[in-house]
């Protein structure tokens, strides 16, 4: 039997493309208290040092719209009942901004409450969360510290920052509606401990150890950086990304090979004398220079990151596999090959030969 051919939803279609041109950069400026409790600090470094950009199917960004459009539902529900709520910050007009010292860690409250049947006298941090119907029965049975590890961690990180002692956790799950709450009592050591890791984190020049060094490993297999982290792809060329930059105070960056401040737009754009943070390069360091550094790739040949001549250096390399030529222009992160390699004799831009295989071709002695 022929198979019937899959329908075609143009709208919808649209609808998604709609919700993709509008995303934002795929950047986060500061470490975020939601990613704070996740288990791997080489992920959570990855996401800081935007190794990775986030770049998100438009049903996935609707669904991230959804989950944004049940605070007002929540905020709603929780007045309905006599509770006092306050989601936005009376003093800016704008939702809560917090920060730690640094000013590079923090995150947005959803609010803050009086007035919960509980505890009617003391002022609770508000988060409001959707689940799935496998996680909210995985929320109801075990609770969220549990059952929601980051979830807590970022509201004692809230606590902690904003001095308040108590949470109030109010979920729902989008297949029923049914709700959920849990009163969280701010734990000193804990909140201590998330300020550590992350101002750990921050100050780091090099990316911390991976939670495993197995590929296959779930908690890899499902993270956005496994491509850098596991695979050997090249992370995004920017400021973050360059072992130039550095974290200062008041959350800013500063620039060491300029000798000045890094704007958010500077940041995104780099420039010509950007060098990765050679752990970010899976391949091995064999010489540097005031701007440049060698590195022997994991096919046998050399590759130059850095000295380049209008952003694209003339580096040698095993033969083309189209023509043979040894040269090739190079700009990491385009094009087929993981560092962008292209035949500067035909244009070439697929894959180049190792050494071994171009003796084993007669095309090299």
């Amino acid at each position: 039997m022929v198979a019937l051919p899959t329908p075609i939803s143009p709208t919808v279609d649209a609808i998604y493309a709609a919700y993709e041109a509008a995303a934002d950069h795929g950047y986060r400026e500061h470490l975020g208290a939601s990613l704070i409790g996740a288990g791997c600090e080489r992920a959570i470094w990855y996401t800081f040092r935007w190794a990775t950009r986030a770049r998100h199917p438009g049903r996935l960004l609707r669904l991230f719209e959804t989950g944004n459009l049940a605070e007002a539902r929540f905020v709603a529900d929780l007045r309905r009942i006599g509770v006092t709520v306050l989601d936005v910050d009376p003093a800016t007009g704008r939702q809560w901004k917090l920060r730690d010292a640094s000013g590079h860690f923090g995150g947005s409250m959803d609010g803050v409450a009086l007035g919960l049947l509980e505890a009617p006298k003391t002022w609770h941090v508000c988060e409001f969360k959707t689940h799935s119907q496998k996680s909210f029965a995985k929320l109801k049975a075990e609770g969220v510290a549990a059952a929601k590890p980051t979830h807590w961690a970022q509201m004692q990180a809230y606590m902690h920052l904003s001095g308040l002692e108590r949470a109030f956790y109010l979920a729902v799950c989008k297949d029923t509606d049914e709700l959920y709450q849990e009163r969280i009592h701010y734990d000193a050591e804990a909140g201590l401990r998330i300020l550590a890791k992350a101002t750990r984190i921050i100050n780091a020049a090099r990316p911390p150890a991976r939670i495993s060094e197995d590929p296959a490993w779930w908690e890899c297999r499902l993270c956005e950086h496994h491509a850098v982290c596991h695979a050997g792809a090249v992370p995004e060329r920017h400021c973050r990304s360059c072992l130039h930059a550095t974290p200062v105070a008041e959350g800013a960056w500063h620039c060491g090979r300029h000798q000045q401040a890094l704007s958010r737009r500077d940041q995104q754009s780099g420039c010509g004398a950007h060098l990765y943070i050679p752990d970010l390069i899976a391949a091995e360091q064999i010489d540097a220079g005031d701007d440049w550094v060698n590195y022997r790739l994991p096919d046998g040949s050399e590759w130059r990151d850095g000295a380049a001549v209008n952003d694209s250096p003339i580096i040698s390399h095993g033969p083309c596999n189209r023509c043979g030529a040894n040269s090739y222009s190079v700009r990491p992160g385009t094009g087929p090959h993981p560092f962008g390699l292209t035949c500067t004799s035909c244009g070439h831009r697929g894959r180049w030969l190792g050494r071994a295989e171009a003796v084993a071709r007669g095309i090299a002695a």
